[in-house]
């Protein structure tokens, strides 16, 4: 999911290094471009993203989105170094910006699929947790370093923090700012697989957005903001209810019996 150069050009236009999306086949790739500099995030970052992400959550053809970085050239890859802490004595300086971005990426409509290619820090790493699911790259960690700078964390990111690791990994990460490596993530249940290497972690990303892809959108989705609702403890009995009705009544679900029966894939529609 890397980006890289057109060989045999002698002056080659400059990429731009704002996060990249592309959509293609029901499925969304938002990139972030910053190799040079691990990634790191800087305000016209985080204001692309929620760009990218809106038009994402608008397009009801994607079905799921991968989020993962560029991480050519780089001596170790870094998926990001978090938010540019230069940023933080500007002016214009919004406290606020960053944590609307990994708030708007954990509800998104469709599934949402962190291929950690590299190595996350900072303020990213809330980026990798608010996706659904997540595959890493053998070699990689994840650090937290807020406490050794001297900040208390933002709360909707310490809430996903204590849902994805548990209390005592969000303490481990926070109040020791200990790096959790790739190894640990999975014994962790935070990664869905740990690939080797970078045609193994291809496979298993192609493996896993095919999967997900396949399953019925209508369902998927009514049932992921029902399973956010209640890992917040904001469950709603009534709107789950409404939820299972209106799959139940669906022509997806019809669709699905009949594929059952005549022992063939489903062609889901998201009706």
């Amino acid at each position: 999911m890397s980006h890289g150069c057109v060989h045999g050009m002698q002056n080659p236009p400059p990429m731009p290094s704002t996060p990249l999306l592309s959509i293609a086949d029901g499925v969304a790739t938002l990139t972030l471009n910053r190799p040079a500099h691990r990634n790191r995030l800087e305000d016209a970052d985080l204001h692309t993203l929620l760009e990218h992400m809106a038009r994402v959550d608008a397009d009801q053809t994607v079905r799921v989105l991968v989020f993962t970085a560029n991480t050519q050239g780089q001596p170790r890859p870094v998926f990001s170094s978090g938010y540019h802490i230069g940023g933080f004595d500007g002016a214009a300086h919004d406290p606020q910006l960053f944590e609307k971005v990994p708030d708007a990426l954990a509800a998104l409509r469709p599934v949402t699929i962190c291929a950690l290619n590299g190595s996350v820090y900072g303020g990213a790493t809330d980026l990798v947790l608010a996706c659904d699911l997540r595959i890493g790259l053998s070699g990689t960690e994840l650090r937290m370093p807020a406490t050794a700078l001297g900040l208390h964390y933002y709360p909707s990111g310490l809430q996903r923090f204590v849902t994805r690791f548990g209390i005592n990994g969000a303490k481990r990460a926070f109040l020791a700012a200990r790096p959790f490596s790739a190894e640990r993530l999975l014994h962790m249940d935070c990664l869905e697989e740990l690939a080797s290497g970078a045609d193994e972690f291809e496979r298993a990303l192609r493996k896993l957005v095919g999967d997900v892809a396949r399953l019925a959108p209508l369902a998927v989705q009514a049932t992921k903001q029902s399973l956010d609702e209640i890992s917040t403890g904001h469950s709603n009995l009534a709107a789950m209810r409404a939820r299972e009705a209106m799959t139940a009544a669906s022509a997806d679900f019809a669709e699905g019996r009949r594929a059952f029966l005549d022992k063939r894939p489903p062609g889901f529609t998201g009706r």
